[in-house]
């Protein structure tokens, strides 16, 4: 133990790191894999990304998370087999792209992993006074660790419920160290299964920065152009463009008791599901909708809740630029109806130097450079964003 406790204070001390992030999402696509090089830490973080690809699930990997996945009752067995199976597998998917990147797995200072979310709980959804928020991600560190030999943070999320937030979105504190800039007011909007953004103001002033949840991004979309058409995902929005959006349905998915709570929120595929969307077409007796009007209303109601959540926390006459990444980035439907309702551009994430797909991971492995080699960031005292550093660390031997 006293060597790796040497070597991680040693890692800590280093001019720079050599960090893998990784990130897995709802949309349970596959691995996203980024290495990066990290100067720094805090605002003074200097980040290069130097490899980055994603590792498409196979059908039977997701099919085997989706039996547990946003359920509240699944097989308990299944929940305990797959932890250190997600970790082993991850650990192997490592392994493989570093040896195609002619990258030794000794080169690798840390990997921080996100793992797989298959339940997101916080108080405000399941309203029981007497337990705190909640969220469980799989895929256990240790296994990653002693698999690629690479000390490895893991479980993120954990930390930020414990000092008082919601476990999400984590993407705030990567995103002020990252791309905040004086004398500009950015949004960094992502759309991902669930759709959140970060405010950074153009002061730098920690205690303005702002972060919530908005609603769906891609989970409905994803979910129903797997049942119609037999699609991971409404590519480009082609499906949405073929459909016409229906106002009676789109007024009743918005009636949902999520979109009136106050920010910030968090939120996940346990509330928006298919009874979520099924219930809502039965109470507007539209049981003869076509399919592609469907996706076509799905997709506006993730542009309205996104902008309406945007607008709620802007003034009208602020001066901001919104830059976006995830999966929603690539939907052209999607991005024009928000380009549309909030009558202002909308850049891709691209602009600022980092890769809109890979964002996500790059943001963890930011965090597990603040775990490692930062101080504690000071962000208000406000919800949302707790002042912590976060990561369980796994020694790999």
């Amino acid at each position: 133990m006293k060597q790796h406790v040497e070597k991680l204070h040693e890692i800590a001390n280093r001019k720079s790191r050599r960090i893998i992030g990784l990130m897995s999402g709802t949309s349970l696509d596959g691995l996203d894999i980024a290495v990066c090089n990290i100067q720094g830490s805090g605002t003074q973080t200097v980040l290069s990304l130097e490899k980055f690809t994603t590792i498409p699930y196979q059908d039977n990997f997701r099919d085997q998370i989706r039996k547990i996945f946003a359920k509240r009752e699944i097989d308990f067995q299944q929940l305990c087999l797959l932890n250190p199976f997600i970790g082993v597998e991850h650990g192997k998917m490592i392994l493989e792209c570093l040896e195609q990147w002619n990258i030794p797995a000794n080169e690798i200072d840390l990997i921080a992993s996100h793992g797989q979310t298959v339940f997101h709980a916080p108080q405000k959804q399941h309203r029981l006074p007497d337990f705190p928020n909640a969220t469980l991600q799989i895929g256990d560190g240790d296994h990653i660790a002693v698999k690629t030999g690479i000390i490895t943070l893991s479980d993120f999320r954990q930390k930020h419920i414990a000092a008082g937030g919601e476990g999400a979105p984590l993407a705030v504190y990567g995103d002020y160290f990252l791309f905040s800039k004086k004398g500009e007011n950015r949004i960094l909007l992502n759309m991902g299964g669930i759709a959140n953004f970060t405010y950074l103001p153009a002061s730098l002033g920690t205690e303005e920065v702002f972060t919530t949840d908005t609603g769906p991004g891609n989970t409905l979309l994803d979910a129903y152009a797997r049942r119609f058409f037999h699609k991971s995902y409404d590519k480009d929005g082609e499906i949405a463009a073929t459909g016409k959006v229906n106002e009676t349905l789109l007024n009743e998915l918005k009636s949902l008791s999520f979109f009136k709570l106050p920010f910030p929120k968090t939120t996940g595929p346990e509330v928006f599901n298919f009874d979520y969307v099924e219930s809502a077409i039965q109470k507007s007796k539209l049981t003869s909708l076509s399919r592609q009007d469907i996706i076509a209303t799905l997709t506006a109601l993730s542009a309205d809740t996104i902008s309406d959540a945007i607008r709620s926390v802007m003034p009208a006459d602020e001066v901001f630029k919104i830059y976006a990444s995830g999966g929603g980035a690539h939907n052209v439907v999607l991005m024009a109806r928000i380009r549309e309702n909030l009558s202002r551009p909308v850049q891709l994430i691209d602009e600022l130097g980092v890769a809109g797909d890979a964002k996500e991971a790059v943001l963890f492995a930011v965090l597990a450079n603040e775990a490692i080699a930062g101080t504690q960031s000071f962000f208000g005292k406000k919800d949302g964003v707790p002042g912590v550093s976060m990561g369980k660390v796994s020694f790999p031997g």
